[in-house]
């Protein structure tokens, strides 16, 4: 753990985030970078840090509060937690934490947890979904424009493997995206280019401990296969011969050759190659 001595933890933090080398370039330079690319920050957007006390949203708080110590242009933050029926100990542990690195939280309750045992099936995804509807309509009762989420660069990778794997299509997880049932708001994902392994050093860097899934319905499914962690074990599986898996993934999305597609969906509209295809030569 860093030597805290001349100041808190929070200091530390973020101290390391502007001067030191490696958690500048791989953390704070990625999410600024991120926010730039996409654009995903407006000037006068007021937003809902969504913290579900893990390391990638608890990081992410920390770097909204640089990103707003630069007053580069004006915007508002709530670093929002929405408590849908965790233990003690799990509350307990997303304050102590706060409090620890300086984070000002604003927590409202909810019942999902209890909701969703009730479902048989799927209950991941329709934990998902809800818990993405109680955190749109808290935000936007505060005020709030946009909602940001704390997906890293690996739950991208993983979410496009897994579309084609596990759902036989093609998607990948949008760096933003306009809600359909909350007019006005938006979802963004600042840390769309940040790794999981450097968030990891972070974490360990400073001896931070995070529940890895307070879910307590996910803790009552023991020997439930995850198809992400089969997904996970695969991506690092072919690491191993071929360095650049990872890169090459999240390059796939951004080079679509749609003159090489069988078909695809735009717009809530199927498409075929056949609909342009030309007798008279190849395409």
């Amino acid at each position: 753990m860093t030597d805290a001595s001349e100041g808190s933890v929070a200091v530390t933090v973020e101290q390391d985030l502007r001067k030191d080398k490696a958690f500048h370039n791989r953390i704070f330079a990625r999410f600024t970078k991120a926010i730039r690319t996409y654009e995903m920050i407006s000037p006068g957007d007021k937003i809902a840090c969504c913290i579900s006390g893990g390391k990638d949203s608890v990081l992410m708080a920390k770097l909204f509060q640089e990103l707003k110590r630069q007053n580069k242009f004006p915007f508002e933050m709530i670093y929002l937690v929405m408590d849908p029926g965790y233990s003690s100990e799990v509350r307990t542990q997303i304050e102590s934490n706060a409090e620890l690195l300086g984070i000002p939280l604003t927590i409202f309750k909810n019942r999902l947890f209890e909701a969703v045992s009730e479902n048989e099936r799927s209950q991941c995804f329709l934990c998902a979904r809800m818990r993405r509807g109680a955190l749109y309509a808290k935000a936007k009762e505060l005020g709030c424009n946009k909602i940001a989420l704390g997906h890293h660069y690996d739950d991208v990778i993983e979410t496009t493997l897994m579309s084609m794997l596990w759902s036989g299509h093609i998607e990948t997880m949008m760096p933003k995206l306009k809600s359909k049932n909350y007019e006005g708001m938006e979802l963004i994902r600042p840390m769309y280019l940040i790794k999981e392994q450097d968030i990891i050093e972070w974490k360990d860097r400073y001896g931070l401990k995070f529940a890895d899934c307070a879910c307590r319905v996910a803790d009552s499914r023991n020997g439930i296969s995850s198809k992400r962690k089969e997904t996970k074990e695969l991506i690092a599986k072919l690491h191993e011969t071929n360095p650049e898996v990872e890169a090459n993934i999240m390059s796939s999305m951004e080079n679509v050759f749609l003159d090489s597609v069988i078909s695809y969906t735009k717009d809530g509209v199927f498409h075929c190659f056949l609909e342009d295809y030309q007798e008279d030569g190849e395409k």
